[in-house]
């Protein structure tokens, strides 16, 4: 690893990324989530910006969630779910970023009184706007709220297969990872039909548990790729596994600490997954209610881990290789990336 630069900062900010793991209601700013919050008064989400910010300290995964189920309870008809997805392609547009894989909880939407269709044209309706408005390409991963179960498990699934959007690329499982065992099989058939119907498994694993959730993942779920997966260290045998495979890790350092998986941002174990070989992204999760950005995380990479440039566009690379975008997409991006690091001075 090299030394960084008084010029790291331009050059993350220069670098053309693709977001892999991010959260639609997680990912709504402050001003988006103020503006939802005035929409739909009398919630439990704070009005102001200075009581938002408080709101968003985090005693530990738990509460994370329960604040997350909060925000989600905002988003009540078809205009939100616009609003909350443009919102997001406006701030990765700041950020450079292309093209973003949205996580989309589709059955907390329908627990909020929103039918199938209208979610689905709202998603419709917001990729389009996202591309045209500010030149981010969105795709959206329907997820398993796993604490939810069986049930979940089903409404997701029939949304899937019966109205999914047109940039409907995977198929996920997030949520209380301890809440798993329980519905194992339910998540098994789940994705079974998910992916024989064409999409992308990616579920997490290895965020708030050991290692033999990633095994899960991998064995029962048929990951292409593992949201976090950080636990792995734990595990020689995955570790090799991991390494061997190649199945690609988001991982999303800011967001372990501030949801208590990791005690401090320097214990974080992203050097050692990236010295052992294993494919790493990098993400940000839930980035206005962790403090972060893409930029961010990257920004950690360099400062606290080391990484200079050359690193830095190696991660870069591997989120564009791990989406799931067309090849000539990515062939663009890549070429973007490389534009970047062969510039003057570089």
């Amino acid at each position: 690893m090299t030394e960084t630069t008084p010029s790291i900062e331009a050059f993350i900010a220069a670098l053309p990324k693709v977001e892999l793991h991010l959260h639609l209601v997680g990912a709504a700013s402050p001003s988006t989530v103020l503006e939802l919050a005035r929409r739909h008064p009398g919630g439990p989400v704070p009005s102001g910006e200075e009581e938002l910010r408080a709101f968003y300290a985090f005693r530990d995964f738990p509460h994370f969630a329960e604040i997350y189920e909060s925000v989600n309870s905002l988003v009540r008809e078809p205009e939100d779910i616009v609003t909350l997805v443009t919102g997001t392609a406006r701030d990765l547009a700041a950020q450079n970023v292309r093209y973003a894989e949205l996580t989309v909880t589709a059955h907390s939407h329908q627990r909020m009184g929103m039918s199938k269709a209208a979610i689905t044209e709202a998603l419709d309706v917001a990729a389009r706007a996202s591309v045209a408005d500010h030149g981010v390409r969105v795709g959206y991963v329907f997820d398993i709220p796993g604490e939810y179960g069986a049930e979940a498990a089903r409404t997701t699934l029939d949304h899937a297969l019966s109205a999914p959007p047109e940039a409907l690329v995977g198929f996920g499982l997030a949520g209380i990872e301890q809440e798993r065992p329980k519905y194992r099989d339910a998540f098994r058939d789940a994705f079974r039909a998910a992916t024989a119907a064409g999409l992308h498994s990616v579920p997490h694993g290895g965020e708030m548990t050991g290692p033999e959730t990633i095994w899960e993942a991998i064995e029962g779920l048929g990951a292409e790729r593992v949201g976090h997966g950080i636990s792995c260290v734990r595990d020689a045998r995955l570790m090799a596994h991991l390494k061997e495979t190649q199945i690609p890790l988001e991982v999303c350092p800011t967001s372990n600490v501030r949801t208590g998986q990791v005690p401090a941002i320097a214990s974080h174990p992203l050097p050692r997954l990236l010295e052992e070989g294993l494919f790493v992204t990098l993400n940000s999760d839930d980035p206005p209610m962790f403090a972060t950005t893409l930029n961010a995380e990257y920004g950690v990479a360099a400062h606290v881990f080391g990484l200079g440039e050359a690193e830095l566009a190696a991660l870069a690379r591997n989120a564009v290789r791990a989406s799931f975008l067309d090849e000539r997409a990515k062939r663009e991006i890549i070429g973007e990336i490389d534009q970047v690091c062969a510039a003057p001075g570089r």
